[in-house]
């Protein structure tokens, strides 16, 4: 009890808060360039694009889901970042979202390939996540369509009538791009900083014990763990796999549902509640099941 709240004093004592802020800070600046870049191509798209590109991107949606899965694999959360900006404007579809978030894996490809001899678990963590995000995306889209009666155009000038940003304002697609980069920047780190302390404060040990426990249910508790947005979580799945801690089925979940600051970015922007909880309630159903089926079958 001593020690537990020393770690706690030293936490907000000013070198261990100024630790924590620092980390918040590089943690969220790793996705800045990927903010900037989403709202930079939705300025463009919406004042140099305008119907004729909204059409298109209608019409080339069904391959969405199989770009998403693709562009997940890539390390760290910014294409998860980006596609929930595409989203919040209309310009793709919940299934290519879905792909996105479900082959996103953050922080696992870098960790894993830092360790010798475990290219083979690389292969196989993407293989199966590109699978995963793949029938879902598409399977997910496929029952929008046939529950939709009349699908609308997307429109990306959604996002910024939400914001009441009047972009339309300012010249160039620069400034308003800078605008809304950094009021999601600010709200990214706050998030991570909240998030830091509680963890230095209870401890990343004391943290997992208590989340992921030896079970059969152990990819239901990685789901919800992968759902924390942010790469500490991808971190602390990757490293508790790589310990011997987590099953393979059970680092899927958590790596499926691990979508980073996409889904922050998603519930910043998207000001259809209804619509993220949905998407929210897909991206741990879809990960807590894959997980559960691979463990199931000895994976």
């Amino acid at each position: 009890m001593l020690e537990h709240t020393h770690e706690i004093t030293d936490v907000f004592s000013w070198a261990g808060a100024g630790h924590v802020l620092l980390d918040a800070l590089i943690d969220t600046l790793k996705v800045l360039p990927f903010l900037f870049a989403a709202f930079l191509l939705l300025e463009f798209l919406e004042k140099h694009a305008g119907e004729a590109l909204n059409r298109f991107f209608l019409r080339a949606g069904r391959a969405g889901p199989l770009v998403g899965a693709a562009l997940g694999c890539v390390p760290q959360c910014g294409f998860s970042v980006l596609c929930a900006n595409l989203y919040a404007g209309g310009v793709v579809t919940r299934g290519t979202l879905l792909a996105v978030f479900l082959s996103t894996s953050d922080e696992a490809v870098i960790l894993l390939a830092a360790e010798p001899g475990r290219y083979r678990d690389i292969l196989r963590l993407l293989l199966c996540k590109v699978g995963v995000a793949l029938l879902a995306g598409y399977a997910v889209d496929l029952l929008a369509a046939r529950g939709r009666r009349k699908s609308p155009a997307p429109d990306i000038r959604d996002l910024c009538d939400h914001e009441h940003c009047n972009c339309h304002k300012h010249k160039g697609i620069v400034v308003p791009a800078l605008l809304h980069t950094v009021k999601i920047f600010a709200f990214l780190l706050a998030f991570s900083a909240v998030l830091g302390f509680f963890v230095a404060a209870f401890g990343a040990e004391r943290v997992e014990r208590l989340l992921l426990t030896d079970s059969p249910f152990q990819p239901l508790l990685a789901g919800l763990v992968g759902l924390v947005p942010n790469c500490a979580a991808s971190v602390l799945l990757t490293q508790l796999y790589l310990d011997g801690a987590l099953s393979f089925g059970s680092v899927i979940a958590g790596l499926c549902t691990g979508a980073g600051a996409g889904l922050l970015v998603l519930f910043r922007e998207n000001r259809r509640v209804k619509d993220n909880l949905l998407v929210l309630g897909l991206l741990y159903g879809v990960g807590a099941a894959a997980g559960l089926l691979l463990q199931a079958a000895g994976a």
